[in-house]
């Protein structure tokens, strides 16, 4: 074969030479845009960060005051709800499943009738039929010494078992009623309660009017929470994404 054959003409140099220019420069280029791109994930998350830790900082603020809100509304309504702690007593479940929705006023309010469309608040407290409470307003039973938040009913989000539904309505903010519920329109076979579906309960109920300054703290302190666990969730959510995408 003849040598001059076996070398490279100047034009195929030329290409070989722009072809390799080529591909270092769109190796560079890569690099560079995996570069910025990282650069711009870490100023994002870095962004993302310094809000989640700004709602931090609001959401303390706001529980702060919340809970000396809850304290206030707890001294002035405590003392009302145990005086009733001694109605608390055992009871023929067989009678109350028997006997269906059945509601005792103990003290009639002044306030706004509850009706089907109503949201309130209100303390209370639910037993068994062999006297052992199963929840209550109380922060513990046994002891307590305070009361918990009071518990908000809202129109189209929450849900409480029928028999409670159903038992506080005609009620007036203020009121305490006593409801004796049937299990069918309690937890049914859905939830063990009283050590068995189909239990029979007893609650006492209080509705009250917590102020326009509760609601408002509330429904802020909500707020805060859904932007901040949506932020978190989103951000945790892009660096799993980014990680495996990786």
């Amino acid at each position: 074969m003849d040598q001059k054959q076996l070398k490279t003409s100047w034009s195929q140099r030329i290409v070989i030479g722009v072809i390799a220019f080529l591909m270092l420069f769109s190796t560079v280029a890569v690099y560079a845009l995996i570069v910025l791109s990282n650069e711009k994930k870490a100023k994002n998350n870095a962004d993302v960060s310094a809000e989640l830790e700004k709602l931090k900082e609001e959401l303390t603020d706001k529980k702060t005051v919340l809970e000396a809100k809850i304290s206030e509304l707890s001294n002035q309504y405590y003392g009302k709800m145990s005086g009733y702690r001694s109605l608390v007593r055992s009871y023929n479940a067989n009678s109350v499943d028997t006997a269906g929705l059945k509601t005792t006023d103990l003290e009639i309010g002044t306030g706004a009738e509850i009706t089907e469309d109503s949201s309130y608040y209100s303390y209370y407290i639910g037993w068994c039929a062999d006297e052992s409470v199963f929840d209550s307003s109380f922060d513990v039973w046994d002891g307590a010494t305070a009361l918990v938040d009071p518990l908000a009913y809202v129109v189209g989000e929450s849900s409480f078992v029928a028999g409670w539904e159903e038992g506080v309505i005609g009620m007036k903010t203020g009121g305490v009623r006593e409801i004796d519920i049937p299990g069918e329109l309690a937890y049914g076979d859905t939830q063990e309660v009283c050590g068995a579906l189909n239990s029979p309960l007893k609650y006492l109920v209080m509705v009250i009017d917590p102020g326009s300054d509760y609601k408002k703290l509330m429904d802020e302190y909500d707020n805060l929470v859904t932007q901040y666990y949506t932020l978190y969730y989103s951000q945790n959510q892009d660096l799993l994404t980014n990680n495996s995408a990786e």
